[in-house]
């Protein structure tokens, strides 16, 4: 698959296919969305949102989640504020999200058949990370939403001016549904 990437990826240099999404790295809209990763969302999110290349920075990974204080989300929210303009941070979680059913103990069989050692999860325990935290979901999305929106606000780094809100969009229709 990645060799066909390639492929189309020349042609699409070749013809001069990235001029339409010229733009540069400050987002139009002074916006970043943080969102889930789910490939129902990787046009319909933007399309529902009515956003087009260079409007905003959006943000994806399991579940749309900041999990801690100093996790790649929160890191890359705080650089969107200080270094690239953004006064607005949408949170949308999605419906029929898969984050919403994970955890550690779904995966550790997965892991073990896929060659990772009952060892090396151990040796990852004992430098300190909490495997169950780490990989575990959410089980009601509302909720999710609003921790996620509350860790963001209330980030000692985080500039009291900038407007976060919570968001769940239909993983059909686009429809947003605000989380209060």
């Amino acid at each position: 698959m990645i060799d066909q990437i390639l492929q189309f990826n020349r042609r699409f240099v070749s013809d001069k296919g990235y001029e339409r999404y010229l733009t540069d790295k400050y987002p139009d809209k002074k916006l970043a969305v943080l969102s889930c990763m789910d490939t129902r969302l990787t046009e319909l999110l933007p399309a529902a949102l009515g956003l087009k290349n260079g409007d905003a920075k959006i943000i994806k990974n399991a579940g749309g989640l900041v999990i801690s204080a100093f996790d790649s989300a929160m890191r890359s929210l705080i650089v969107a504020v200080y270094e690239l303009g953004v006064e607005e941070i949408m949170v949308v979680a999605h419906s029929h999200c898969g984050a919403c059913h994970m955890s550690y103990s779904h995966f550790h069989d997965q892991m073990l058949a896929r060659g990772v050692t009952d060892d090396t999860l151990a040796t990852i325990r004992k430098c300190g990370i909490d495997l169950d935290h780490w990989l575990e979901g959410f089980k009601d999305t509302p909720e999710s939403v609003r921790r996620t929106v509350d860790t963001i606000l209330t980030h000692p780094l985080m500039p009291r001016d900038v407007v976060v809100r919570g968001f769940i969009i239909d993983s059909e229709t686009g429809a947003l549904s605000e989380v209060h």
